[in-house]
């Protein structure tokens, strides 16, 4: 399905909603500019696995260029505009990116993007003059609206992160099929799970140069639901937008929940939630008592997943499942779970409960890093070409529910024993003195490693050595003690990606920098 078939049936409904301006695209709007915005790119002579840059904020047409890119059998990369203009401009080139299209309130970045990106043929800006780039309007609005006869799938290319090192695009393989045929693989898996369907309204305030927000908002319309989006999140407008779109779905990630908790409780009560049937979330492991009391708020409605922007694999788990499992990300869905030993150089595979690398197993393996094979073959275990990886850490238990302990990048080593921060993050996350914390490992002459706590306090608290001493002894009251942070810091605000994910590889350079190692 895609949504040409929408615009034909329901061609006033609409498609794409801006919750904080009220601007509206339809299903008819959204097929129309996508099939000219298509033809734009085939004149700039695209074929099949070329490929489209996007750098823009959350808004209709960021949807519409994604549209006309898939159905034009072409690779879009979603760029992430917080980035500087070298790194944005290495991501543009690397991609090979024909033509690249940007939204007028990111003019800082796109010009300084001409002179450092000389492989783009054509660069177009919407929503306002850009120097150096073409009017994307005036584009669209003279291309042809004939629906084109051939319209081969083509998919997204995102890049990682870079949280552990320089971005990798991520070139999933093209499957030999037209836009409307069936078989893309996150409508197939994901859309009969959560329902999604014609009467579905889903809210993302997430910005959509990240995977999950762009590839289930492809999905919501691809099924012919409304899609809501904001901005960007805040705890309270979030819920504002449920009680006044009627939001049937939702993704969040962890911190996001974090913050709504934190809300004051009338704030909280004075916003109705009670048409949200699905609460998606992801992207990083969630704390046992954060999801318990969302579910006491919501009610059974959460469902998480497991993947990466690779999707070598996919694990899902119901709010009842969860329940009786907690803690756990599920049972895999896409892939088959393998947890191997990451000392041995075969790649053991470990027993039930053991802790290793987690690969998933699929027919054929199903990305590679775009120009960078060393990269691709060290993500592939070493006896198994289609068992791929992404370096998280986990275990499998008796009924095969994953759980996830931490990145293998992040895991600390102190005096010869593993530790996880994301155990120790999930303790101090709810205490009321705590608006954020990262955990991280420090250079320790002795341990080698010592755990250190770097806490953001929640207003009307004050980094007191008793304070750093009570969430220390916090820690040993729930896990074991030589778990606990050795030492607290305290600062104004942590690094994180728009989706909430913690930059620790800044933090930890920080702190090996002052210890001069």
């Amino acid at each position: 399905m895609y949504p040409g078939n929408h615009a034909r049936t329901t061609p006033d409904k609409p498609a794409v909603v801006m919750a904080d301006s009220g601007e509206t695209l339809t299903y008819a709007e959204l097929e129309d500019r996508s099939i000219r915005l298509a033809h734009v790119l085939r004149g700039e002579g695209l074929e099949r696995g070329g490929h489209v840059a996007l750098i823009a904020s959350n808004g209709p047409d960021v949807f519409v260029s994604y549209w006309a890119a898939v159905r034009s059998g072409l690779y879009i990369t979603a760029v992430n505009h917080h980035l500087s203009v070298p790194e944005a401009a290495y991501i543009v080139d690397d991609c090979g990116a024909e033509v690249l299209i940007v939204s007028a309130d990111q003019a800082e970045l796109a010009t300084g993007l001409v002179e450092q990106t000389p492989n783009v043929r054509r660069r177009l800006a919407y929503g306002g003059a850009v120097a150096g780039y073409d009017s994307y309007e005036d584009a669209v609005a003279a291309a042809s609206a004939q629906e084109p006869a051939d319209q081969p799938a083509g998919a997204d290319m995102l890049y990682s992160s870079g949280t552990t090192g320089r971005p990798k695009g991520i070139q999933p393989t093209l499957v030999d099929r037209q836009v409307h045929e069936p078989g893309e693989q996150f409508v197939a898996v994901f859309g009969p799970l959560f329902g999604f369907d014609e009467n579905t309204v889903y809210y993302s305030p997430a910005p959509t140069y990240h995977a999950a927000p762009l590839r289930f908002g492809g999905m919501v319309l691809a099924t012919g639901g409304t899609l809501v989006m904001t901005a960007g999140f805040d705890a309270e407008q979030a819920l504002g937008v449920i009680s006044r779109h009627g939001v049937t779905h939702s993704q969040w990630v962890p911190t996001m929940f974090v913050r709504m908790l934190k809300l004051d409780e009338s704030v909280r009560r004075a916003h109705d939630v009670s048409s949200m049937k699905i609460a998606i979330h992801a992207a990083a492991p969630c704390p046992v008592d954060v999801k318990q009391t969302m579910m006491d708020w919501w009610g059974p409605v959460l469902w998480e997943y497991y993947s990466s922007t690779e999707a070598n694999g996919i694990t899902l788990i119901s709010p009842q499942e969860w329940l009786d499992h907690p803690g756990s990300v599920g049972q895999a869905k896409l892939g088959v779970i393998h947890i191997c030993d990451p000392d041995d150089e075969d790649g053991r595979e470990l027993a039930t409960g053991e802790i290793g690398t987690i690969f998933f197993e699929r027919p054929e393996r199903p990305f590679e890093y775009h120009h960078d094979p060393d990269k691709t073959r060290e993500a592939q275990h070493p006896r198994h070409e289609n068992w791929t990886t992404t370096g998280d850490v986990g275990y499998v238990d008796e009924d095969g529910f994953l759980y996830l302990t931490d990145r293998k990048a992040f895991m600390i080593i102190s005096g010869g024993v593993n530790i996880y921060p994301q155990e120790i993050e999930n303790c101090l996350t709810m205490h009321p003195a705590v608006y954020d914390v990262a955990v991280i490992g420090v250079p320790d002459r002795e341990m080698g490693e010592q755990v250190k706590a770097v806490v953001q306090l929640a207003a009307g608290h004050q980094g007191t050595d008793e304070l750093a001493g009570e969430l220390i002894e916090h820690v040993k009251a729930t896990i074991a003690r030589y778990k606990a942070p050795r030492t607290v810091d305290f600062t104004d605000a942590l690094p994180r990606t728009a989706t909430g994910k913690l930059v620790k590889g800044e933090l930890r350079k920080q702190y090996t920098q002052t210890a001069g190692v």
